[in-house]
């Protein structure tokens, strides 16, 4: 847990698209509520999918992908919360 911990607070975007998913947002909502490039958020979210922190939800969708935090993403937003 320490880890992921770690890699998603060496990273200014992660930690902003990990607290920013309170519900299902796709990666335009959230580039735009983060204030980002569309493809910074993209890149984000797929490194952030590989550590199991997010999920895709309609991974078949070229167009309007939904993500939402893993259980294993909630924790790490829970631990955000405490060190910021």
């Amino acid at each position: 847990m320490i880890e992921d911990l770690s890699f998603v607070l060496r990273g200014k975007i992660r930690t902003q698209i990990i607290t920013s998913l309170t519900n299902q947002k796709n990666p335009q909502r959230i580039a735009k509520e983060i204030n980002t490039h569309l493809s910074t958020t993209s890149r984000a979210l797929t490194d952030l999918e590989s550590k199991g922190l997010v999920k895709c939800l309609n991974p078949k969708d070229a167009f309007m992908r939904f993500y939402e935090l893993t259980e294993k993403g909630k924790e790490i937003k829970a631990e955000i919360k405490k060190v910021i």
